[in-house]
């Protein structure tokens, strides 16, 4: 069975090493899960998951591998022994479900009022208030609702049931789904890896820790580079129009680059770059900054970073006077062709989900004029536009 979960996992895209998986066996060897797939399911994400990314994908993989395991719970239910039960109730109750259980008279009540109605029992019933079935207000059966009772089969309805993995509390952590407020902390980490430059002269504590045990104990220091923002970062942010509904979001990402970065200038465009762009919006009329300028001042260490949903009319892209605010003189495709020249390590951060870029022209344009470097803006695509600067 676990070679089997192994693989399915594997197949579900979260990828587990067979060192994992011995792991996951010499835990079990040592009995730190018995008989409790709550117990399995934490002991497995801990063994075989280590970017907690991943972990909601891995809450719908294990839900998918054991699913039906109620259903073969019930069947089991005449097999084990009535004391058995009833400790495994009080046990996995709290106070407050305790609590409840005694509003209907007490737990052997409960028990006892199950075993008659299965006797009597002879059909299927949908939304009663006596019989087991689904919906309804019975304490016994599926999808129904009734403050204390016993639920049979299926998934719990009014989530009163501990299955975690059916919870799914990391959902929005998956790194293929867009950024949220949750996920900003992760995004930091991401940017992290930008900011750690320069000479071996802070002390890897882990990594002394490590290296000394693999020493025999013998004393073995490990350097790394000190943490200090050396990185250099122009970030071009597109506002206004369709970019409205990607507010939050780039706010977030413009939050975690200015807490993470020292050396770290920002500039705003509309829809595309041209020769010029502003500083601040609410005056971005009467105070602006000439792109050439701008390329004149910060020199080309600068990493350029480009967020925008590249959404609009190819002519704005590709033809003088195709701005929709000004006559411009030369096409949005010159002014970012010299900008990608002058910045080598340049990306491009769009917030418009991945799936649906091949429906947009110009998102097909500016990606090409960007040499293929266009991200979405998820943990997964943030990952890949960091090591593109990096190289």
């Amino acid at each position: 069975m676990l070679i089997r979960f192994f693989l399915w996992l594997r197949s579900q895209g979260l990828k587990p090493s067979l060192n994992e998986l011995l792991a996951l066996l010499e835990a079990l060897k040592a009995g730190l899960a018995r008989l409790s797939l709550d117990e399995f399911y934490h002991l497995a994400r801990v063994c075989l998951i280590k970017d907690e990314t991943l972990f909601d994908r891995y809450d719908r993989a294990f839900a998918g591998f054991f699913a039906g395991v109620d259903a073969a719970a019930t069947e089991l239910y005449g097999k084990i022994p009535e004391e058995w039960l009833r400790r495994e109730f009080e046990r996995v109750f709290t106070d407050e479900e305790k609590a409840q259980i005694a509003a209907f008279g007490s737990l052997q009540k409960l028990l006892d009022e199950l075993r008659e109605r299965l006797e009597q029992q002879d059909g299927a019933h949908r939304g009663g208030s006596r019989w087991i079935g689904t919906g309804g207000t019975s304490p016994f059966g599926n999808g129904g609702y009734n403050p204390e009772g016993v639920r049979i089969g299926g998934r719990s309805g009014q989530r009163r049931a501990v299955k975690v993995w059916d919870r799914r509390e990391y959902r929005n952590l998956d790194d293929t789904r867009e950024l949220g407020t949750r996920d900003i902390k992760l995004a930091l980490r991401v940017l992290r890896r930008l900011a750690r430059t320069g000479a071996a002269e802070e002390l890897d504590l882990d990594g002394t820790i490590d290296a000394t045990a693999r020493n025999a104990g013998w004393l073995d220091l490990k350097l790394r580079p000190e943490r200090h923002n050396a990185v250099k970062v122009l970030l071009l942010l597109d506002v206004g129009g369709s970019m409205d509904d990607h507010v939050r979001v780039c706010e977030e990402l413009f939050s975690a680059a200015r807490s993470e970065f020292k050396h770290l200038e920002h500039f705003y465009f509309h829809n595309f770059i041209y020769e010029r762009v502003w500083r601040d919006n609410a005056r971005r009329w009467n105070v602006h900054q000439s792109t050439l300028e701008l390329m004149h001042k910060y020199a080309a260490d600068y990493r350029l970073v480009i967020v925008g949903d590249a959404s609009m009319g190819p002519y704005e892209i590709t033809a003088p006077g195709g701005s929709i605010e000004h006559m411009n003189e030369e096409a949005g495709e010159v002014w970012l062709k010299r900008l990608t020249d002058l910045y080598r390590r340049a990306v491009w951060i769009n917030p418009v989900d991945e799936s649906r870029w091949e429906w947009m022209p110009s998102i097909g344009l500016t990606r090409e004029l960007m040499e293929g470097r266009m991200y979405p803006m998820t943990l997964s695509g943030l990952n890949r536009a960091v090591d593109k600067l990096r190289a």
